[in-house]
């Protein structure tokens, strides 16, 4: 299993982020079959004032980049990418590849 951990900046006001929590609690039913389809199998995202961390898994052998370049092109992604992204510091019209920073593991405890 891979796991993979990415971060963003939410714009900075407690409406933002709350509008923001709020969305996921909605989630489209298109985006989490999307972020499925492409070999996503677990996807958690946590907030610590307007940083948020998301934390996923893939089976192994899936390539990262190929998976959100597919996730990008499949139906409602880009209007969703634009929906949230007017809670995020993001450039308009980002995919969530553009968005999301990926982090790089620093350390294993053994």
């Amino acid at each position: 299993m891979q796991t993979f951990v990415q971060t963003l900046d939410l714009v900075d006001t407690p409406e933002a982020i709350e509008a923001y929590c709020r969305i996921h609690d909605e989630i489209w039913p298109e985006i989490s079959e999307g972020i499925r389809s492409v070999g996503i199998g677990r996807m958690d995202i946590y907030l610590s004032g307007n940083r948020a961390v998301m934390v996923m898994e893939m089976a192994d052998g899936i390539d990262f980049d190929e998976a959100m370049s597919r996730l990008a092109m499949l139906p409602r992604q880009q209007e969703w990418e634009e929906f949230v992204g007017r809670y995020q510091q993001c450039d308009p019209g980002s995919t969530s590849a553009g968005k999301w920073k990926r982090m790089t593991p620093i350390f294993t405890l053994p």
